[in-house]
């Protein structure tokens, strides 16, 4: 039984991410303060970006793509914006993954901060074709440069989370 739990445990450990992902696109997640408007950040960009990155059976494309569908949904978003930007997130992702030998942040970061771009570009251009959204580009702009800062900071807590969990994997 005692094994059972343990296996459990990591089980739970192991998808924490992926939990956290569905997490923020269920629950509106948006991380705009009052006295700062211009900072906000794309923290769905950041997970998938990272753990797409280094550990692709954590977050799969499908589950990448329903969490796009269910941010639409959840935003009222015409289906498929943000799944077609997760998942660019997630092609980048890959391509870096297979293209490098050695991965580091300074390549992981200059790699996203593409990422990010595209990502940004293709989430706007379908919603100023397809819905009556106004956009501003100069706060996509913002989200994007905040987005590309505070990646680091995620890339650093995300490493010690992977490490701790790899010890408890293999104890």
């Amino acid at each position: 039984m005692a094994i059972n739990v343990k296996a459990i445990k990591e089980t739970f450990l192991r998808f924490l991410p992926l939990v956290l992902l569905i997490y923020i696109c269920i629950s509106e997640f948006h991380t705009q303060f009052f006295y700062w408007k211009i900072f906000s950040f794309n923290f769905q960009f950041i997970i998938i970006y990272y753990w797409i990155l280094r550990d692709p059976s954590i977050l799969g494309y499908g589950f990448v793509f329903l969490c796009g569908i269910t941010n639409d949904v959840v935003l009222s978003l015409p289906l498929g914006t943000s799944a077609l930007s997760y998942l660019f997130i997630s092609l980048v992702a890959a391509y870096v993954r297979n293209a490098t030998v050695r991965s580091t942040l300074f390549t992981d970061w200059f790699t996203f901060i593409i990422a990010i771009i595209i990502g940004n570009f293709i989430t706007y251009s379908l919603l100023s074709k397809f819905s009556e959204i106004q956009m501003q580009y100069i706060l996509m702009f913002y989200n994007s440069l905040f987005t590309f800062i505070l990646y680091p900071l995620f890339w650093a807590l995300f490493e010690i989370y992977r490490r701790l969990i790899n010890l408890r994997t293999y104890d």
